[in-house]
């Protein structure tokens, strides 16, 4: 129960911040635009990351007995369900939402707000997430990084 609730309180601060606090705070009712065909695949992106990011989540809590912070790590290398394609698919959910919100909230602004979070991302897993990997799982973790691409998926599945 508590890995629970700390994966609950990490999931409501961070992405919950970037995905939606800040979005709707800065962008909701500023670009308004009548409903469309677009309205539904925003509402798709966003349903299709939200699951992303959440089954993400489940395995690190299951797999790896930890949460996505810094600060409380998975204990063992997560290479299973989305991890088996792309290294990076709890990112790739939110950026997703972001799409989907994009769509929603159509505006020069916002799609620098996704270039930002884009660019932020991509930091720190290069300067953090993977040195910090290489160093508490090693060997298996250099192995992943040869099989596994950091952002296109590869549907071949890792053996």
């Amino acid at each position: 129960m508590k890995l629970f609730l700390k994966n609950l309180l990490f999931t409501v601060v961070v992405p919950g911040t970037v995905t939606v606090w800040l979005p709707y705070s800065w962008f909701w009712g500023r670009h308004e635009s009548e409903p469309g065909p677009w309205h539904w695949l925003a509402y798709v992106l966003i349903a299709a990351g939200t699951a992303i990011y959440l089954r993400c989540v489940a395995d690190f809590m299951f797999a790896g007995r930890g949460t996505p912070a810094p600060i409380d790590p998975p204990k063992t290398l997560v290479a299973r369900g989305l991890y088996r394609y792309v290294r990076n698919p709890m990112y790739l959910g939110v950026l997703l939402v972001l799409a989907g919100e994009a769509l929603l909230f159509p505006s020069r602004g916002f799609l620098l707000y996704i270039i930002f979070f884009w660019l932020m991302v991509n930091l720190f897993v290069m300067g953090y997430e993977e040195p910090t990997l290489r160093k508490q799982f090693g060997e298996s973790y250099l192995d992943y990084l040869r099989t596994v691409p950091r952002w296109i998926p590869r549907f071949r599945v890792r053996p």
